[in-house]
């Protein structure tokens, strides 16, 4: 997994890239995500670095800005993409 946003530089900078998410319980996202948008409505269980796995309920449009290195399929329901 790419982690992009660890120079100071890009911190303050908006992602420059985008990846559709598949969810997936054993594998994390080929890129630490800046921000993930959302596509269709539903729940999506976000993991961290640390490994903590929490549900946010997301409607089309929101985006949720946090630094997911995992999407679980087990609870997600909604259609996201990660920007980074």
């Amino acid at each position: 997994m790419t982690d992009t946003f660890t120079n100071n530089d890009n911190q303050i900078n908006p992602g420059s890239r985008q990846f559709a998410i598949t969810p997936d319980d054993d594998n994390d996202l080929p890129f630490v995500t800046r921000a993930l948008y959302c596509r269709a409505d539903g729940d999506v269980v976000v993991r961290d670095e640390a490994g903590t796995d929490l549900p946010y309920t997301m409607v089309q449009g929101d985006y949720l800005p946090f630094r997911a290195v995992r999407i679980l399929s087990t609870g997600t329901t909604a259609t996201v993409y990660g920007w980074y």
